[in-house]
């Protein structure tokens, strides 16, 4: 049965609808103990006809080492432990409401600092990517920067596992039988995302995105930090690299320190699921 979190005097579910460079996402504020979501109510809420539709859905919780913690849901209900955009879109929030300059946040893939990087933009230290294939994770032991997969792509882990293919022109690909195809390759024991990377110089990169457990998105902050990190383990760009997203530009810079990203982020709107959807 799903757990439903009680957030209004009438039984309502208040939520904030979010997006950066359009991956979108709704955001429940689960602070005070208040219950997560269950897998079919999150399904349910990611149904763009029957319900609001998202990429993703992320709550924040009470934290006692962190401004709050972070826990995030794929639109199919399954659990992610990280999400980049929603990441930043939650910071840049919590900030405005608190004046804050940067925040703490605790998430499954580790303690992410975000700070207000000025221009209306969000930066988020996503932390160090994963390079150990169990970790990832992988089925088995590979060679992680070429797998043995066609088209020689790259594994990586950001807090979510990541496959990354480099072509000479990414709209060619047919996505939609490229990214299904890839996401639930026998290697990637938890399904992957899929990236498709054409690389446009040594600073700059264009990138489509074929999200786990969501399909073809505008925009993922994991996706991209996993994409440049790919690209500077095969020797084809910088560290600090502009993506290219069908949304519009991430800044990402690999540092010593992690995987910094830095975008803008919107508020769509503010709402409220009703008693009698929800029952």
């Amino acid at each position: 049965m799903t757990q439903t979190p009680r957030t209004a005097p009438d039984g309502g579910l208040p939520f904030l609808k979010m997006h950066g460079l359009g991956n979108d996402f709704v955001i429940l504020d689960l602070r005070g103990g208040r219950p997560r979501p269950g897998a079919d109510l999150v399904a349910r809420i990611a149904d763009r006809h029957r319900g609001v539709g998202f990429d993703q859905l992320a709550g924040i919780e009470d934290c006692a080492d962190a401004d709050a913690r972070l826990v995030f849901w794929n639109a199919d209900g399954s659990l992610s432990a990280a999400c980049g955009n929603a990441t930043r879109c939650i910071a840049r929030w919590l900030m405005d409401r608190t004046g804050a300059a940067s925040l703490r946040l605790r998430t499954d893939h580790g303690l992410l600092l975000a700070e207000d990087a000025g221009g209306g933009l969000t930066q988020v230290n996503m932390g160090p990517p994963v390079l150990d294939w169990r970790a990832i994770p992988l089925a088995q032991a590979v060679d992680i920067d070429h797998l043995p997969v066609a088209g020689d792509p790259v594994a990586t882990g950001m807090g979510n596992p990541h496959i990354t293919f480099f072509v000479a022109d990414a709209d060619a690909v047919d996505l939609d039988r490229f990214g299904p195809e890839h996401e639930h390759h026998p290697l990637y024991p938890q399904r992957t995302n899929v990236e498709v990377v054409q690389v446009l110089s040594r600073d700059a990169i264009r990138l489509r995105i074929w999200e786990r457990g969501a399909g073809p998105t505008l925009a993922s902050g994991s996706c991209s930090c996993a994409a440049v990190v790919a690209a500077v383990r095969r020797g084809l760009t910088e560290r600090r690299v502009r993506v290219q997203v069908p949304g519009g530009e991430l800044l990402i810079d690999w540092r010593e320190d992690g995987v910094w990203m830095e975008g803008p982020t919107a508020i769509v709107f503010e709402g409220r699921l009703t008693p009698a959807w929800l029952a």
